[in-house]
């Protein structure tokens, strides 16, 4: 790894330990290419927020100053969960931003990308970078408008999913591209949910909607692995010149892109 690789973990704290979340991490103390750093609590990614106590809904308003919420769940998901504690919370504003195509009920095997049928059985490094691509072929509307959110956010953004690897992980990676993030630190980034899947598989099994899916899958075929990650960022640079380019593509203009990085990184 180069000299941007990500510093340790721990002693940088972008771990956030909550009740109600495995997987939440902030993205602040990532290096950019200019030699500058993306802010703390700027851009926060995470699991499902439905089980979050009551002191942890505090911490997320209070020490962490979340503003902003981007829920990438299906409208399925949303309703079936039904609201979580943040909702009643009046500072924050809820924004939802599915990465399904509106009006249809998606299951919880396309969800968390474990149809019951395909072509390709395994999950495998392509197999997730087909389906990560996918969102930004299906919904670019919503990877645009959720992006927008974190460019605008006055507080921390919290951006979330269910498992907070996927849906979370390509607009959290499209987020960190656009601000100057070296690939290779992103690639990495992605992959440290690893450290917790067995957590996130636990957590999600219990729930109605997403056991019976999950209980039919490996532990191994749900860890991120980073050349997935590699896929998409590589895939994206050929077609558009990196994630900005691909911003341009959605509508976005240079004052756009500029305002979401200055948000990330000053």
């Amino acid at each position: 790894m180069s000299e941007n690789r990500i510093p340790d973990v721990s002693a940088t704290e972008r771990w956030i330990e909550l009740e109600g979340v495995v997987n939440m991490r902030d993205s602040g103390g990532l290096p950019t290419r200019d030699g500058g750093t993306v802010q703390p609590l700027r851009l926060l990614r995470s699991d499902n927020l439905q089980d979050l106590s009551e002191a942890d809904v505090r911490h997320v308003v209070d020490v962490l100053g979340v503003s902003d919420i981007v829920d990438l769940r299906s409208d399925t998901e949303v309703s079936t969960e039904g609201p979580g504690p943040l909702w009643h919370v009046e500072s924050l504003t809820h924004h939802h931003h599915s990465l399904f195509a509106d009006g249809h009920p998606v299951t919880a095997e396309q969800a968390l990308a474990v149809p019951e049928h395909s072509t390709r059985p395994v999950r495998d490094a392509t197999f997730w970078s087909e389906h990560y691509l996918g969102y930004l072929t299906t919904r670019p509307d919503s990877v645009s408008a959720a992006l927008d959110v974190v460019s605008r956010s006055t507080g921390a953004t919290v951006v979330h999913c269910a498992a907070g690897k996927d849906r979370t992980g390509t607009v959290v990676a499209l987020a960190l591209a656009a601000a100057g993030v070296p690939h290779e630190v992103i690639v990495e980034d992605y992959a440290l949910t690893g450290e917790r899947i067995e957590r996130i598989i636990a957590r999600l099994l219990p729930r109605d909607l997403y056991g019976t899916a999950l209980r039919e899958q490996s532990v191994d075929d749900q860890r991120p692995r980073p050349e997935t990650m590699q896929t998409i960022l590589d895939t994206l640079q050929e077609e558009f010149g990196g994630a900005t380019g691909w911003l341009r593509e959605q509508g976005w203009g240079d004052d756009d892109i500029e305002r979401l990085r200055r948000r990330l990184t000053t």
